[in-house]
């Protein structure tokens, strides 16, 4: 590849790169950050080779010189970033009563570079956030740049002599005037192209979410010595034998720096800027030149024990109260729901828990001639012997009773429910409490019952006691069949599935 268009493909290369930086994050943190800014720069330059009476002030015969840039930043990291970088200014220097040991004489030496024009590409690093972090001087960046490029300049020299008064002028208007010997037609003048290493130090504070104001100094290495139009022998201004030559001469190459205040405008949709070191994503987009993406991020709450302690009691449910579970009087309905807990074992009860004469109700039922859609809620329990399921003669009066009124009210259904005592395993209990529900379905099918399908069965084993099965009592009134009377819509839903039939 020809020198000439290796600038070229750097610039692809800078531009390629932007744009995949601009689809590929470099920063950790999942809300939406402007990383583009513009800065401007405008200030002082200073030539430092061989031409040059000082090297930070002006010489008796030197003049104050200028120049300005541009650059196009992006910001890959809080910390990193790249930018693309134009200078153009001038440059000046001079050299009173400068002695020749090659001619034995003194001259008075000044070049003057009217206009040059230098690109470069840079990288930046964030040293106050490396050293200080997040927290410290949140106003204020710190970059140190660093990066390479061109540099096309013109420069006219004049060696006098101080005893004659012969002047020699020089000027690098020429084609072998570069060591690249790369040259740019302007103006009539030709400028010279070389490679430069731009580095320095830039300090910028935050004025507002769009601009930042700084101070930049950067020094660029130029690849030659002859940017002055010397090699650094007086005898060179004479003959100008190794002016336009690839001999080095006796001097070190040349440079340049430039001392400039900037104006940096930050790019981006909804600019904003952190107030007192606090963020909140919701109030539009940071710049990634001045936050830390991960302080957008809320901190997790980590409960402390007593913490823990106070949410689990306030979401805790309300005791409940112990009367839902217990039956006293064993009639099937709970305690809470009692209007009577203290009936007698075998009682017909209603839906209250109230003993109720099924005598009279059938009584009063043949003698009132009442509707038959109404249907009474009868509560009754049917008890067992151990591991028996054999109706007892008592029972079998219930029974018939319990038939006699539903053939009465077709519009009641019955369901029967079979249980045991404690005193066996789980699935030979479920089987015995079955056992005991078909035995009373098979009685009230056969004291009369019109209707068979109206008769509902559930078995629960011990799952479900009305009293301990530590006494001879209890255990006995655990072992029975409830007879529960209800209309034929009530709906029966609170039962798990595989104890239903």
């Amino acid at each position: 590849m020809k020198k000439k268009n290796l600038y070229i493909a750097l610039v692809c290369l800078f531009l390629s790169s932007l744009d995949t930086f601009a689809q590929n994050r470099t920063y950790d943190g999942p809300n939406k950050m402007n990383t583009w800014s513009i800065t401007g720069y405008g200030g002082i330059t200073k030539f430092f080779g061989d031409i040059k009476t000082y090297d930070f002030k002006l010489g008796p015969d030197e003049k104050l010189t200028g120049g300005w840039g541009l650059s196009v930043n992006k910001q890959l990291s809080p910390i990193f970033g790249i930018q693309l970088t134009g200078y153009n200014g001038q440059l000046r220097g001079s050299k009173m009563g400068y002695f020749s040991e090659t001619s034995l004489k003194t001259y008075d030496v000044t070049f003057n570079s009217p206009s040059f024009i230098q690109a470069t590409i840079d990288g930046t690093v964030n040293i106050n956030r490396l050293l200080f972090g997040y927290k410290k001087l949140r106003r204020w960046k710190v970059d140190a740049h660093l990066g390479g490029g061109i540099i096309y300049y013109h420069t006219d020299l004049n060696a006098v002599n101080t005893a004659t008064g012969v002047n020699w002028p020089v000027s690098t208007n020429t084609d072998g005037s570069s060591k690249t010997a790369g040259t740019w037609e302007r103006n009539g003048s030709t400028y010279t192209r070389e490679w430069v290493v731009p580095a320095g130090l830039a300090i910028h504070y935050e004025l507002s979410s769009r601009f930042d104001i700084g101070a930049d100094f950067t020094y660029s290495y130029v690849n030659t010595e002859k940017m002055d139009a010397t090699v650094g022998s007086i005898s060179d201004y004479q003959t100008q034998a190794n002016i336009w030559t690839f001999v080095k001469g006796e001097s070190k190459n040349d440079g340049w720096g430039m001392a400039s205040i900037a104006l940096t405008y930050k790019l981006g949709k909804n600019a904003v800027r952190a107030k007192d070191g606090k963020y909140d994503a919701a109030s539009g987009r940071y710049h990634l030149r001045w936050a830390n993406p991960q302080s957008l991020i809320p901190v997790p709450y980590n409960p402390t024990m007593d913490d823990a302690d106070s949410i689990a009691k306030a979401n805790m449910p309300k005791p409940v109260d112990p009367r839902l579970y217990t039956d006293t009087d064993g009639d099937g309905v709970a305690d809470l729901f009692d209007k009577e807990p203290n009936t007698p074992l075998g009682s017909v009860v209603s839906g209250g828990g109230v003993a109720m004469d099924l005598d009279k109700i059938i009584r009063d039922a043949i003698k009132n001639n009442l509707p038959k859609d109404e249907c009474e809620a009868l509560f009754s329990n049917i008890e067992f012997d151990t591991d028996k399921a054999i109706i007892r003669n008592p029972s079998k009066e219930t029974l018939s009773k319990v038939v006699e009124l539903l053939n009465m009210r077709t519009n009641c259904r019955i369901v029967l429910v079979g249980h045991t005592d404690a005193r066996a395993s789980d699935s030979y209990n479920v089987a015995l409490s079955r056992r005991r529900v078909d035995a009373a379905k098979r009685f009230l099918i056969r004291a009369g019952l019109a209707e068979p399908s109206r008769i509902l069965t559930e078995y629960y084993g011990e799952y479900r006691p009305v009293a301990e099965n530590t006494t001879v009592e209890g255990l006995q009134s655990n072992r029975r069949v409830e007879i529960k009377i209800l209309p034929q819509n009530t709906i029966r839903s609170s039962y798990p599935a595989g104890f239903r039939k």
